[in-house]
């Protein structure tokens, strides 16, 4: 039986209808495995991202289609950084997704299950939309701009699918507006106005279904007159900065992680931080990262926290490897993406750190289930949990020192 490599290589018409842009680049691949080296989920796939990038070129159309490989990328391109040719391999493999819908293919029915959820219901759970603010409930105290959202603001809080209805993420939504409110930010949330992105259509081949959700997301922020959206979904955030852009006029709107944010009010000195004794590794997500190119707003601000201590893992920044819940793979093969949190979770412990800190829901609620799963002793917070945490100790400490003043002048 001959090896794919001793095939000759072809230029098929299929592929251009694939990757019409970037033929060119994806016939220069010479087959060096740095993709396949880099990828996180390799191990999982029926061919490696080097043969199948050889497959395409042979025109092994029914073979490529067929196979789990692209279905299993979690889109956080660690391949695409690293190709010595410059190859656009992530995009690649997001436009076989985009072809397998177009052409037929068969494609897992979870995922074409998840594009009409995201495209009738709004959220990837499926659930009522108008119970967007559901996370609120457990507010020590009603805070204007969620209960209720204010119908004017300079800022808006897009709180993404996540936040808004997985409770284990639930934490977050409910620091981060804590914050914002003892750093006196009007700020508002949309609540059921709010609509999924739209990235979990664009990872799953379904970019063309984002355009009428970025055109409703961004005239609801326009509407309460905002001139900046705030994300703590590193998804969101990459929608909003790199997809929306091309789908919708989002000229105007400043853009921010919920941790530049944060930086930039600390810095300001807007926040007064207690102590947080803690050891704790910071896990850099993709979207936020890699793609995003936010590396130093994250640990501008847990640099800030007395107390803590900040050991940084092998791999970190460009090289940070994949938390595994990109891509919507835990949807495909949840065993895959609990593969992948797994190692990622053995380099925070090599650390010595007993806390992964993360800017990103997904990343903490699947390192969550890996250490459940694994019986790992390691907990999964967000910086803005810890950002949180530290003011509430500062005001704690504050009110203790007032009490015993005041029982000393009695």
């Amino acid at each position: 039986m001959r090896r794919i490599l001793d095939l000759p290589t072809a230029q098929p018409d299929w592929i251009h209808k694939v990757v019409p842009e970037w033929w060119e680049k994806l016939s220069s691949c010479m087959q060096c495995g740095t993709c396949s080296a880099s990828c996180p989920t390799a191990y999982a796939m029926d061919y490696t991202p080097r043969q199948l990038w050889q497959m395409i070129r042979l025109g092994l159309v029914e073979k490529v289609l067929t196979s789990r490989t692209f279905w299993l990328c979690t889109v956080c391109k660690s391949c695409q950084v690293r190709c010595p040719r410059g190859i656009p391999l992530t995009d690649t493999m997001v436009a076989l997704k985009e072809y397998a819908f177009r052409s037929g293919a068969d494609v897992p029915s979870l995922l074409v299950q998840l594009g009409e959820t995201v495209t009738h219901r709004y959220n990837i759970s499926g659930d009522d939309n108008a119970s967007r603010l559901i996370w609120s409930q457990n507010l020590p105290r009603p805070l204007e701009g969620v209960n209720p959202p204010r119908r004017t603001a300079e800022v808006v809080y897009f709180v993404g699918c996540v936040s808004s209805f997985y409770p284990r993420a639930y934490a977050i939504p409910q620091a981060l507006v804590e914050v914002l409110a003892e750093a006196e930010i009007a700020f508002t949330t949309l609540g059921g106005d709010e609509w999924c992105c739209g990235y979990p259509l664009y990872v799953v081949g379904l970019r063309e279904r984002m355009e009428t959700i970025a055109r409703h997301n961004v005239e609801r922020v326009r509407e309460v007159g905002a001139k900046r959206v705030v994300f703590t979904c590193p998804s969101c955030y990459y929608a909003w900065t790199h997809l929306y852009p091309e789908m919708a006029d989002v000229r105007g709107l400043r853009l921010q992680h919920a941790t530049e944010l944060l930086a930039e009010v600390l810095e300001e000195g807007r926040l007064n931080l207690g102590t947080v004794e803690n050891v704790v590794t910071y896990h850099d997500p993709c979207d936020l990262g890699r793609k995003g190119g936010v590396y130093d707003a994250p640990r501008e601000v847990l640099a800030r926290i007395p107390g803590l201590q900040v050991r940084e893992m092998e791999a970190t920044r460009e090289n940070s490897l994949c938390c595994g819940g990109g891509g919507d793979v835990e949807i495909a093969d949840a065993s895959v993406t609990m593969g992948v949190a797994t190692r990622r979770l053995n380099q925070a412990l090599a650390t010595g750190a007993q806390t992964i800190v993360s800017a990103c829901q997904q990343c903490r609620r699947t390192f969550q289930e890996a250490a459940r799963q694994n019986r790992l002793r390691v907990r999964a917070v967000d910086v803005v949990e810890l950002v949180w945490l530290s003011v509430q100790t500062w005001k704690q400490v504050t009110e203790d020192t007032r009490a015993a003043q005041e029982r000393e002048r009695r």
